[in-house]
């Protein structure tokens, strides 16, 4: 949804004024009505557009956060037989190395997404 343009202008109420000054006080309450539908109108068209982009932001955060879960669970299973291997070999190294080279994985996406948030907190 694109950003609604901000449809009433200064030049707008200039017009209304003017048209208000030509044509009397008799026409002053039909005038004020139009003008007000008008603005209830942008202020809807508004209010759409801000709570769209809400939505959106918030879709878009519950998708990095699956990430993340997937990602942790996905780590989980993946050292759970990497450790059955090297710790029933007494490969105590390989098993520390393995097991900090997922968790820089884990955090190294963890940081990238917190740093996404900070770029665009409203994501």
């Amino acid at each position: 949804m694109q950003q609604p343009d901000d449809d009433l202008e200064r030049s707008e109420i200039e017009a209304l004024a003017a048209t208000r000054a030509e044509l009397g006080a008799e026409y002053d309450a039909a005038l004020l009505s139009s003008f007000a539908d008008r603005v209830e109108v942008a202020i809807d068209q508004r209010v759409r557009w801000v709570l769209a982009e809400s939505h959106r932001s918030s879709e878009v955060a519950r998708r990095r956060d699956g990430q993340q879960t997937t990602l942790g669970i996905l780590s989980v299973v993946a050292a759970i037989p990497i450790s059955i291997v090297l710790g029933l070999n007494e490969e105590l190294t390989a098993l520390l190395i393995a097991w900090i080279g997922i968790v820089a994985v884990n955090l190294a996406h963890a940081m990238a997404v917190r740093r996404a948030r900070e770029v665009r907190p409203d994501r």
